[in-house]
């Protein structure tokens, strides 16, 4: 199989787990309550999440009890870097691409802390992504400017003994998942 074959094939089993973790009465809630927990390890730093889409686990609740700023991707073209703009509970948010809402305000901001949706990760601290490679180049150009932690959010079920990689493909610093922390990984 070709690199590309294994990962459609890796992204269709890690998209079924995913389902059936999502309807897990609970999970999505425990997975929050971890994520929060290592915000706490980041106080005052500026934290991006994302808007879930589809049957991701939504980051916001964990968002929502960091002490600090936070802010929200947006895609500002293809094959281009993220950009981030604020984000609080009251922010007039959007439509943005790939259905997912974005903040209305157009101030960039530049996060310290990425919080990254993923479809599968492994334990090495591979995140496979939907294919698109926007959270590989952002990390790319974040880590180019200075320090950055990348923290996967996934439910546990997600997880693939080896996700296929390719040498764009950035490492994670830390994995969360309900059941709790991977990492950090170097």
């Amino acid at each position: 199989m070709s690199l590309s074959e294994d990962k459609q094939a890796a992204r269709k089993a890690a998209f079924a787990a995913r389902k059936t973790a999502f309807g897990v009465e609970g999970l999505a809630d425990r997975a929050a309550d971890r994520l929060a927990e290592v915000l706490q390890g980041f106080r005052g730093l500026t934290v991006a999440g994302y808007m879930p889409i589809r049957t991701e686990v939504d980051p916001r609740p964990a968002m929502l009890r960091h002490d600090g700023p936070l802010c929200l991707p947006v895609v500002e073209g293809e094959a281009r870097p993220l950009g981030f703009r604020p984000w609080s509970a009251a922010a007039e948010m959007i439509p943005g691409a790939f259905g997912a809402a974005i903040p209305a305000e157009t101030t960039a901001v530049i996060p310290q802390v990425v919080i990254l949706p993923l479809v599968a990760f492994d334990a090495r601290g591979y995140r496979l992504g939907y294919g698109g490679g926007f959270y590989d180049r952002t990390l790319e150009l974040l880590r180019a400017q200075g320090p950055v932690t990348a923290i996967g959010f996934a439910f546990a079920a997600q997880e693939l003994p080896q996700v296929p990689i390719e040498s764009t493909d950035e490492l994670l610093d830390l994995m969360v998942t309900e059941q709790g922390v991977l990492g950090p990984f170097a």
